[in-house]
């Protein structure tokens, strides 16, 4: 039976939620939450709150450079091959429903279409008001564009949909953002915190009118595809809010286990409650194409 189609993305509420909102700013308004400010303070306190935000995680994130002279960790990902796996990447699926899909890294001009894609999701299950939604596309993009310069130990992936059969350009779909070493590792990790020397998956999202094509499924696969070719730790870490049934369900078929769940003293910083899920990845093969004749039958995202 295909599970309940939802309405989030896969597992936004990751490593943006730290870039955007300030723990600390009691008067910031989010999903679920009260707060005694008139509504023209609260919306002014988030707007600050952004910003203040956006510049603190700025000044303190290291550069690649810095990254870069890090000791050497194990499984680090840092040879010339690396790179070269990651430029090459492509995979392309047909889907069931109509369409093809083609899912690779993201170029630089293509930082600012990614960021409002995720801005759009981030905005639709914090419940942020729309007057808002160009500054966090605007912090988003600049996210992505430092997340970049740290490339081959991170990738961010984007999907670009076609009808069969149509004229024009094919459409963002969706997009993603792999780690695969410690040295990719997000400085201010989301909890349940994930072991920074393994791949980690997080920001994944889906565009709203292309949902329930699968296009979720074929991404998360070929996050596991990309981070096999690129030879990094075979255990895989991801997160996913615990009130989203839909992707955490197709996690699940997907084979992730749940490593540890957030407390309810989460709630406590103004944020859901998520679940750190995590899978073993099957070694390497000579075949380097996805499967792509697995479960997704039972998960519509």
């Amino acid at each position: 039976m295909a599970c309940p189609p939802s309405s989030l993305s896969l597992s936004l509420d990751s490593t943006l939620q730290p870039c955007l909102f300030a723990p600390s700013a009691p008067s910031t308004t989010l999903a679920g939450t009260t707060t005694s400010l008139p509504p023209e303070k609260r919306q002014s306190s988030i707007f600050r709150s952004l910003l203040g935000r956006f510049s603190s995680s700025s000044a303190t994130q290291p550069t690649a450079s810095s990254r870069t002279d890090a000791p050497e960790q194990p499984g680090a990902v840092i040879n010339d091959e690396a790179v070269q796996v990651l430029r090459d990447f492509r995979v392309i699926v047909e889907l069931d429903r109509g369409g093809v899909l083609e899912i690779r890294p993201v170029e630089p001009g293509e930082t600012e279409a990614t960021g409002t894609l995720l801005a759009e999701t981030f905005s639709e299950s914090r419940l942020v008001p729309v007057r808002y939604a160009h500054l966090i596309a605007f912090l988003v993009k600049q996210y992505l564009e430092e997340r970049r310069a740290l490339e081959p130990h991170v990738a961010v992936l984007i999907g670009f949909y076609k009808e069969s059969d149509a004229e024009g350009p094919a459409q963002l779909a969706c997009t993603a953002e792999i780690s695969f070493d410690a040295r990719g590792a997000n400085v201010v990790p989301p909890t349940p915190q994930p072991p920074p020397d393994c791949p980690y998956i997080c920001n994944m999202a889906v565009r709203k009118s292309l949902r329930r094509r699968r296009i979720g499924w074929h991404l998360l696969e070929a996050c596991e595809e990309l981070i096999t070719r690129m030879k990094a730790k075979r255990e895989v870490y991801l997160h996913c809010r615990v009130v989203d049934k839909g992707p955490f369900d197709m996690y699940r078929k997907a084979g992730y286990e749940v490593s540890k769940t957030d407390s309810y003293f989460i709630w406590l910083s103004l944020q859901r409650r998520k679940h750190l899920m995590w899978k073993k990845l099957p070694p390497p093969s000579d075949d380097d194409a996805v499967n792509k004749t697995s479960a997704c039958d039972d998960h519509p995202i």
